[in-house]
């Protein structure tokens, strides 16, 4: 080493180093951040038994905290100790989670570190709207940020791996999942799981304030049948590589450090043992380089999906690409025994050992096992003023205005509001579905933001009206972990009752009805998608009183409204808005803010439409208003067209569009089209609007959807003013999977539709050739 300073500069050593540092530098072998990890990985596995290994793979759940005040129980210590647990989820909080971790790097053989992770699906202590709500903000930078704060708030207290986001598409609002994933459309879902991915990981795992996420659920779960939970998927490759798979591979791209297999089948094959999926499309086609964990229990119950016994299924999702075990202890308890039955290979085991321990060096955990354990940030960056702030804005942003009759939208801060509902003064259902770390009691529930947004010169009038359910059934099945309805004992008509003469005292009824925080998410699929029926009697018994009647709907899913839409006044649709859920809907209510949200799933008019989506394909004999009904693709009883469309959502301002202006109409190769449309507000209050880009593709090798979306900008104009709205397209918008699954487009004519949803577009045609 030379030594620039002693005494005085020594100017022949300088001029000496810099002529030899250039070849010296050429000649050092540069370690790349890969380089340096698999030597690191290989070096700590070369020390590893097998035991250890295993355990590497075994993710235990430690449970019970918040009741039994124990960081884990007896056995899961002693498998810490023994290195049998790679990681724990369930727990959270600076001091459980330090004191876990210490059994691992203290007290085990090699000191390896666990992975803790968590269901953060829409914020950690800051509950932000239910994933489907927050997708209706057309927003990606306000959904990124949603997981950075996420992020934040769960790295504070030691999480650093987070079972999210959810990119399963759906098409079937019976199934409760959809609540927690972003809708009906490949292109958009894909922006969505690329924005949140971004907004967990960050640039840099290692960085205290982000998290691992963990894509879910691989594959196609989205898709099951009849709605119903964990059921059966089949789908054609080609509906799979077009409509289903395209937010996983964007999630890759974006750099995704884990994935999570579904409980569905694949092509026959449960997801869980599926190589084909886990290992040929996932790994090879896509390049994903991190991990799998299973679903809770998912390799157990292969068993039941008639695979065999637990060893059998245990080394055939090994086999297949599977990482680490979630929960049921398979590997753990029979992967040794199946590698000295010749079952599986030591390179199996190796495989799945190191895929887990490079996630852990991807986080930093062993360069700081406690890296982002902070008991000063967990005090003073959790539920912040900035954070309570944005869950305010991103709510706001997430309302949908499904209808405003004579302009009933917004509300005057005068008169006398009767405001009734059992979700109007309710703090237990605001945060809606999968909320682990946060605490209802301390929401804004909507009495509580109309008081603090409405001013002294509102006269509240309250009544509850209904329970949210009198059927005992589904009251039952709705509630769990030990939660509770909210009842009150008085006869259903006698609520109704006062809620009628509460409402004849007023100059406006605002009904908040809906789902309760739980009639969506997993485990929660229906049959009936309407409100429920005690709701339901009592906004009949509300309507018939004649004063405007304002619905603000709680709800996880789309549902069937054709009564509340020809009966309500106006229909804000707020979700499960979160934390600030309460302060949120009443600056929509009064107009301090100007709801611009689009819904991403369609709203049936009935069931029977299930499922429904906009992006379907033409029939041989389709249906087209006008013509003779009978032999063509229709019901008897019921329109095809959904009650709400995808992208559909009002303001309380109007936008007009004008005619769509392309630059050239016939195009060769790699040639740009710029479609241009201006979009103008006629309205009287300043508004935000989503213009949404559509394509169609009318001639093809194959039947195509008869639209699909590519492209959008979300606008902001004053009364009066216009804006010339382009979109730049190329071959790329215009791809497709054909027959041999090969992604591809084909020359010919095209539609480029401009609109402000699925169904109301202008359109312009193309030709486009090779």
């Amino acid at each position: 080493m030379i030594n620039y300073f002693s005494g005085k500069l020594n100017y022949k050593a300088i001029l000496l180093s810099f002529l030899i540092f250039p070849f010296y530098n050429a000649k050092a072998q540069v370690k790349t951040d890969e380089t340096k990890m698999n030597e690191f990985v290989k070096n700590l596995m070369s020390k590893m038994t097998l035991d250890e290994k295993i355990g590497q793979l075994n993710l235990v759940t430690a449970g019970g905290q918040s009741k039994t005040g124990s960081v884990v129980n007896e056995g899961i210590e002693g498998g810490i100790k023994k290195g049998e647990i790679g990681g724990i989820f369930g727990i959270w909080g600076t001091n459980y989670i330090r004191k876990a971790q210490e059994i691992a790097v203290k007290n085990s053989r090699l000191h390896i570190p666990l992975i803790f992770g968590l269901d953060v699906i829409h914020g950690h202590r800051t509950i932000f709207p239910v994933p489907l709500g927050m997708s209706a903000t057309w927003d990606m930078s306000l959904i990124e940020h949603s997981a950075q704060i996420a992020a934040s708030e769960a790295s504070a207290e030691g999480i650093n791996w987070v079972f999210s986001p959810m990119v399963d598409i759906a098409r079937d609002p019976r199934w409760g999942r959809i609540s927690e994933g972003s809708g009906e459309d490949p292109w958009y879902g894909s922006q969505v799981a690329r924005a949140m991915v971004q907004g967990y990981q960050g640039g840099n795992m290692k960085k205290a304030d982000a998290v691992m996420a963990c894509v879910k659920h691989f594959a196609l779960y989205g898709g099951a049948e009849a709605g119903r939970e964990y059921n059966t998927v089949d789908m054609s490759l080609i509906k799979m590589y077009q409509d289903y798979l395209p937010p996983y591979k964007a999630a890759v791209d974006a750099g995704a450090g884990s994935f999570m297999s579904s409980f569905n089948t694949v092509n026959g094959m449960p997801a869980t043992a599926n190589q084909w999926l886990l290992t040929n499309l996932l790994r090879k086609q896509w390049g994903f380089k991190g991990f799998v964990v299973s679903d809770y229990t998912a390799v157990n119950e292969l068993t039941n999906h008639g695979l065999g016994d637990l060893q059998t299924v245990s080394a055939l999702a090994l086999k297949a690409g599977l990482d680490m075990d979630m929960v049921g202890e398979g590997f753990l308890n029979t992967l040794k025994k199946s590698l000295k039955e010749g079952k599986v290979t030591q390179f199996e085991i190796d495989q799945a050992c190191r895929r887990v321990l490079e996630g852990k060096y991807k986080l930093g955990l062993f360069d700081n096992p406690y890296k982002s354990i902070s008991e000063e940030r967990e005090k003073h960056e959790e539920m912040t003023n900035d954070n309570l702030s944005f869950a305010r804005k991103i709510a706001e942003h997430s309302f949908v205005l499904l209808k405003n009759a004579d302009q009933t939208l917004p509300l005057k801060k005068s008169g006398t509001i009767a405001l009734v509902g059992p979700l109007a003064d309710n703090h237990s259902e605001m945060l809606g579905t999968w909320v682990v770390a946060g605490d209802p009691a301390k929401s804004v529930s909507v009495m509580e933001g109309i008081k603090n947004v409405a001013g002294n010169n509102v006269n509240i009038l309250y009544a509850r009206g209904s329970n949210i359910t009198e059927d005992s059934l589904l009251g039952a099945r709705s509630y769990f972990f030990g939660l509770k309805q909210l009842k009150d004992s008085r006869p259903p008509q006698e609520m109704i009752d006062e809620a009628v003469e509460t409402a004849k005292k007023a100059d406006v009824v605002v009904a908040v009805v809906g789902e309760s925080a739980n009639m969506s998410g997993e485990s929660s699929s229906r049959s009936d998608i309407n409100i429920p029926e005690s709701q339901r009697d009592l906004l009949k018994a509300l309507s018939k009183t004649g004063k405007p009647l304002v619905i603000v709907l709680f709800n996880g899913r789309p549902l069937t409204l054709t009564w509340e839409d020809k009966h309500a006044s106006a229909i804000l649709d707020a979700w499960a808005p979160g934390t600030e859920a309460g302060n949120a809907i009443a600056d929509v209510l009064f107009g301090n803010y100007n709801p611009a949200g689009k819904i991403t799933a369609t709203f049936p008019r009935s069931v029977g439409q299930i499922p429904i989506y906009y992006n379907y394909k033409n029939t041989g004999r389709p249906f087209k208003v006008g013509d003779a009904a009978k032999f063509k693709s229709d019901y008897l009883d019921i329109s095809n067209d959904p009650l709400y469309p995808f992208g559909y959502g009002l303001s309380y301002t109007t936008f007009n569009y004008g005619d769509i202006k392309l630059n050239k109409t016939s195009l060769k190769g790699n040639e740009t089209l710029t479609a241009t449309v201006t979009v103008t507000n006629t309205g009287k209050y300043a508004g935000e609007e989503v213009v949404q880009l559509y394509i169609g593709d009318p001639v093809a090798s194959i039947s195509r959807s008869v639209k699909e979306l590519k492209n959008y900008q979300k606008i902001s104009l004053q009364p009066g003013e216009k804006k010339d709205v382009v979109f730049n397209i190329t071959t790329q918008d215009l791809k497709f999977y054909n027959e041999q699954l090969k992604y591809d487009w084909e020359p010919g004519q095209f539609i480029v539709q401009i609109g402000p949803n699925s169904s109301d577009t202008h359109l312009a045609p193309v030709r486009w050739l090779k």
